[in-house]
């Protein structure tokens, strides 16, 4: 029986970047939280965000955010890994060299935005729901800074896999998390490793565990549990790293899955 269910967001439940979801989930998710299942929301996006799109159930979630920096449940801070204040310095301006992109710091409970394009804010503020601070300088902002990310609208993906990535990677854990986002974390931090955390914790085994993803951020996710989905949408790399593939977000894969699996359940 399945008793831990972990989902990403954009790409996988929805379109990226997309404000808010679907509401014919929210009483599948309170379906299968009374039949004892735990659901886990893990996302590169900030807590605050998810906690807004997911609203009326957010306190029947676990949500691994900032792709696993920040895990947090019921208003209440479980786990947060930061950055090595130097790492994320060095990276940031490494990442300023880049035309056409914008950067993203964020803190525990806010994101900081050096931008002057108002685009970007909008979309960091409204279409993502996040809690945004924008500043003359993200470097100059005391405070521990949990992921940095930098992003280019369209596709980063050439930029992000040729030159970004290989620079970093021996400094932190980077990865694609989106055609128009990398994403840095702190070595110890990536989706598997908080979703086995929550395993570990609530004494769930891996044959116990789903897990639903779409892009370089997932995989490890998809690693631990004993039953992955790619949704059809994800990118040929992350579809061989799954057992399954589902539809992809534009047919709502997941939701059909979690439906399926919701009836299963007795």
């Amino acid at each position: 029986m399945i008793k831990l269910i972990a989902s990403d967001v954009d790409g996988t439940l929805v379109k990226d970047s997309s404000a808010g979801i679907y509401p014919e989930i929210f009483p599948v998710i309170e379906s299968l939280k009374k039949k004892g299942v735990i659901i886990a929301i893990a996302s590169g996006r900030q807590y605050h965000s998810i906690a807004n799109m997911f609203s009326p159930v957010k306190n029947d979630l676990i949500f691994i955010a900032e792709n696993g920096a920040h895990i947090r449940c019921r208003e209440t801070d479980i786990d947060v890994v930061k950055m090595k204040r130097e790492d994320a310095e060095d990276i940031v301006r490494f990442l300023r060299g880049f035309p056409d992109t914008d950067i993203i710091v964020s803190c525990p409970g806010v994101s900081l935005i050096e931008s002057k394009n108002e685009d970007f804010v909008n979309l960091i503020r409204y279409g993502y729901n996040n809690n945004v601070e924008v500043v003359d300088d993200v470097l100059d902002t005391p405070g521990d800074i949990i992921k940095v990310a930098v992003y280019r609208k369209g596709s980063i993906r050439e930029t992000g896999e040729k030159a970004i990535i290989p620079r970093n990677e021996k400094i932190c854990h980077c990865f694609m998390a989106g055609e128009e986002w990398v994403d840095f974390v702190d070595f110890k931090v990536d989706k598997g490793r908080a979703l086995k955390s929550v395993m570990d914790f609530f004494h769930i085994k891996k044959e116990e565990t789903a897990a639903f993803g779409d892009n370089g951020n997932d995989m490890t996710m998809l690693d631990v549990a004993g039953i992955s989905f790619a949704v059809a949408n994800a990118p040929e790399e992350v579809k061989q790293r799954a057992l399954h593939i589902c539809e992809g977000y534009e047919k709502r894969g997941v939701l059909k899955e979690l439906i399926r699996i919701d009836s299963s359940i007795t």
